[in-house]
């Protein structure tokens, strides 16, 4: 049997409120008011999927479980890099082993759910490892747009085993998926937003038709009646579509799973997912799920809880990483943070943030992994890691092994609010930090408001764009202090 064994998700602390898209386009399209209710998410100027993914992956994984990962799948619309590896990033920012298998799933809607059938269906029943499967999107929309309201950004996270070793949550009871090239939406590969078609084409030729129709599908294969279906899951935003879909295949309507439209917005790839955890965090043993994933076709899939949900230690999840939020009322900002609106940003701005990647894969131990050193000789914690032990009573050469400082705990030593310094959020927040058990460094804070920050604050470390080189399309990824509640 294979099934799931783990989860974690990531939704980002802002959420934009609707009300104030819709009071600054609605003397364009009146219509738009009827979406006003609620918030959707929004990145921080320093987050995009891959930031996104590693963050829903390190709330899915402790650092001792990642070495039992064997292939990561990494599933995004979004990517940053369209020739360059993007889930290599990831395992590289989660020090994952280099002997691993990574990939990039893309080009539909339903990437999440066919990254996560093939994860459980690539499983090896002599492995004792596990695969994880990442989805995660933030993606852009023309201004004053439908898609402007209802889109949100976020990630999804799940561990997949084979049951040898690892306990599983839920148990895959079996897959069925199709291929059809209906077009509800699509982005050219040189343009910046969707393009969609008619809505109610979308609905009753696409959602429903085609949906009804894979479950249908899934229910004969398994030989399980719909009447046992206890969490039904359908990712689609157009309203009494699932309500539509459950009365025409006799599932219970009660089985609909809530799509979190008004405290989140459709996250993209990594919804169903998302959705998905939602409900495995609230599950009880022996319940029955289907998922079910759109784009260019349909992916379905049922589980079963197992009596190991009730034993499952849980991280943030999706309620958890909810309730950390921070509203965001000025729409201007969310644009800026978008690249929507050519702001004026002064001559602190135009400098060459050139990457040397040469020096970049030398060091990516320490720049995206985090990792710095533990010296053998005398014990003492560093980052970053060095020749020399930094102990002034030790100072022993080539005497340090690697040590994660990712997960360390730590409190804030010194800081400075930097009102000149050039940000694209200002003012800068920048200082000290003190690691538990040892070792010191001056880095960049993020999440945080200038009225919170004080000295022995904890924080946390997180995975973001350091620098964005514009003139040749880089993305400079470091770790950053972010308040850790």
């Amino acid at each position: 049997m294979v099934g799931i064994t783990g989860f974690g998700a990531y939704i980002p602390k802002l959420r934009l409120k609707r009300e104030s898209i819709v009071d600054a386009n609605k003397w364009l399209n009146p219509g738009i008011a009827s979406l006003a209710k609620g918030e959707r998410s929004m990145s921080n100027w320093d987050e995009d999927p891959i930031t996104l993914g590693v963050e829903a992956a390190r709330d899915c994984l402790s650092i001792n479980e990642r070495s039992l990962i064997e292939n990561i799948y990494f599933a995004s619309t979004t990517n940053p890099f369209a020739d360059r590896q993007n889930a290599a990033i990831v395992a590289t920012a989660l020090s994952l082993n280099s002997n691993i298998m990574a990939m990039d799933v893309t080009g539909s809607q339903r990437s999440g759910t066919t990254a996560l059938i093939s994860a459980l269906t690539s499983l090896d029943n002599n492995s004792d490892n596990e695969k994880l499967c990442i989805a995660a999107d933030k993606r852009l929309t023309r201004p004053g747009s439908t898609q402007e309201l209802t889109y949100g950004d976020g990630a999804a996270a799940l561990r997949v085993g084979n049951g040898n070793n690892n306990e599983i949550i839920a148990d895959l009871i079996d897959f069925y998926s199709f291929t059809d090239d209906f077009v509800d939406h699509y982005r050219p590969a040189n343009r910046k937003f969707d393009y969609y078609w008619e809505e109610r084409w979308i609905r009753q030729e696409g959602h429903i038709k085609l949906i009804s129709n894979a479950i249908i599908n899934l229910l004969e294969k398994t030989n399980v009646p719909a009447e046992e279906i206890d969490h039904l899951i359908i990712p689609v935003i157009s309203r009494g579509t699932p309500q539509v879909i459950a009365k025409n295949l006799s599932i219970n309507p009660e089985a609909i799973t809530d799509n979190m439209q008004i405290n989140c917005g459709d996250t993209g790839v990594a919804h169903p997912l998302i959705m998905l955890i939602s409900v495995l965090e609230k599950a009880k043993p022996g319940e029955k799920i289907l998922v079910c994933g759109f784009g260019q076709g349909v992916d379905t899939f049922l589980l079963e809880t197992s009596k190991e949900i009730t034993r499952y230690q849980k991280n943030n999840g999706v309620v958890g990483t909810l309730l950390r939020r921070r509203t965001e009322k000025n729409y201007i900002k969310f644009l800026s943070f978008n690249g929507l609106i050519d702001m004026e940003r002064g001559m602190r701005a135009e400098q060459d943030k050139q990457t040397a990647l040469t020096t970049l894969y030398r060091n990516r131990s320490f720049l995206l992994g985090f990792n710095g050193g533990k010296c053998t000789k005398c014990g003492t914690a560093q980052i970053p890691k060095t020749k020399i032990c930094v102990n002034p009573n030790c100072g022993s050469h080539d005497s340090q092994l690697d040590e994660s400082f990712s997960e360390k705990k730590a409190t804030i030593m010194s800081w400075t609010s930097d009102q000149l310094a050039y940000s694209l959020d200002p003012p800068a927040h920048y200082g000290m930090v003190q690691f538990e058990g040892g070792g010191r460094l001056m880095t960049d804070f993020t999440d945080i408001e200038h009225d919170e920050i004080k000295v022995d604050m904890p924080i946390r470390m997180v995975f973001r764009i350091k620098d964005l080189d514009e003139q040749r399309g880089f993305v400079r990824y470091f770790w950053k202090a972010s308040p850790a509640k």
